[in-house]
């Protein structure tokens, strides 16, 4: 194989593979003894019609594209691995040449890593973080464990309350008519969950159970059902149980419930001490997203075409098998969302750019700060992995390639370039 780089504007470039004669011939011959038992040609039995009758008969391009598809990927894979460039996109093939006897030539462009040019990355400004606790958020925390912790009782002595779960009986009118799919039984509702159309569930708050009330509302102009579009309705509605949540005591035997804690007063210290952890927490990545935002913004690149496409591929790849993973194929999450291939390709792109301007740009960081992930880095890094997967390090290493590893130290040290954005910041 040989090879040459033409490099093109806008970080593109063109390799020009050439793979010898004999190679083809190799690829034509291993084509037709794949095909052969398909062909059959009169006076001779299915699978021993000779290779150049066949050529003779249908031409020598019968086995072209077959040879082509065999040789490429290989010698792609060689012209990858011999030329100096960072390619970072799928390559497009264009064949050249292809001749019994003569060497198969074809192309491939291919985009380049851009160069970064990095404006200002030290002193960048973020907001400072805080970390104070007050009372009220304590109080609210220890409220939000408290509903989850509540029982629910039926209520027999007042009416339907904001917040109450009722099940009723209900029956929509339009015009003084019933109209298709505004009839329930025995439907259970909570009130201000927002579950039905605007305005409906606030009326039956006041309602008493085994009474008719009549709800008055508008379809929203874009409810999903064309005839009732804008239209006025009345329901005929009949509460026939109020259920009500019944709060536990907020004191020393609800925190020893919920809590490891034998005490209100260790309790509140904890949930105040995990407030506070969040928000530095919340804090710190509220100030790594604003120091890359600000050094990508401050530097110059030109990301090809080619690199974007590639990244949206790789993007709607990752999505196809988290799909997979809950049992959906793309066709049917196509046909359940209205989503069209396209249609998401053009959505995936904003992110496509940004993640690769985000990569670039803290790339460089790492390069201009001389910023490297030591063996000994890599190891803690592959041993708390191994912690989490429940094996041993020195095996998960093992199964790791060369190349993985390289790209945890990749990733790894941007990371840390995010850390030296944020080191070198200035709060404001």
């Amino acid at each position: 194989m040989s090879l040459q780089v033409e490099k093109l504007e806008k970080n593109m470039a063109k390799l020009t593979i050439e793979v010898p004669a004999d190679d083809l011939e190799k690829a034509l011959q291993s084509a037709y003894m794949k095909q052969k038992n398909k062909i059959s040609l009169p006076g001779f039995r299915k699978g021993k019609v000779p290779r150049q009758m066949i050529e003779k008969m249908y031409g020598a391009e019968i086995f072209y594209d077959d040879a082509a598809n065999e040789l490429i990927p290989k010698a792609y894979a060689e012209a990858y691995d011999e030329c100096d460039l960072e390619i970072v996109s799928r390559p497009e093939i264009n064949v050249v040449q292809i001749e019994k006897g003569k060497a198969f030539i074809f192309t491939a462009d291919v985009a380049t890593k851009p160069e970064v040019t990095l404006g200002e990355y030290k002193g960048l400004e973020v907001d400072k973080v805080s970390t104070r606790v007050t009372q009220k958020e304590v109080d609210a925390k220890i409220q939000e464990e408290a509903e989850k912790n509540a029982r629910t009782i039926t209520v027999e002595d007042r009416a339907v309350q904001d917040g109450d779960e009722v099940i009723l009986d209900f029956e929509g009118f339009v015009d003084g008519e019933a109209f298709e799919g505004g009839k329930g039984e025995n439907y259970p509702l909570t009130i201000g969950s927002g579950s039905f159309i605007p305005g409906f569930e606030e009326q039956l708050v006041g309602a008493e159970t085994e009474k008719e009330v009549e709800v008055k509302v508008t379809f929203p102009e874009e409810y999903h059902a064309e005839e009732l579009k804008g239209k006025e309705a009345v329901f005929k509605c009949t509460v026939h149980e109020i259920k009500a949540k019944e709060l536990p005591e907020i004191d020393d035997e609800f925190a020893a419930e919920v809590s490891e804690f034998d005490t209100l007063d260790e309790y509140k210290a904890d949930v105040k001490a995990k407030i506070k952890e969040e928000k530095a927490s919340e804090g710190k990545r509220k100030q790594e997203d604003q120091v890359v935002e600000q050094a990508i913004k401050n530097a110059s690149y030109e990301i090809p075409e080619a690199m974007i496409d590639t990244q949206v591929m790789q993007m709607a790849d990752e999505f196809a098998q988290r799909m997979q993973s809950q049992g959906l194929t793309m066709e049917q999450y196509f046909q359940f969302t209205g989503m069209t291939a396209e249609k998401m390709m053009e959505e995936l792109k904003p992110q496509a750019v940004k993640r690769i301007e985000t990569r670039l740009v803290l790339e460089a960081v790492a390069k201009a700060e001389n910023i490297e992930i030591s063996d000994e880095k890599l190891d803690e890094e592959i041993a708390k992995m191994a912690e989490a997967y429940k094996m041993e390090a020195d095996k998960l290493k093992e199964f790791m390639g060369e190349n993985e590893k390289k790209q945890m130290k990749e990733d790894m040290a941007v990371q840390e370039a995010v850390s030296f954005l944020v080191e070198n910041a200035v709060e404001k």
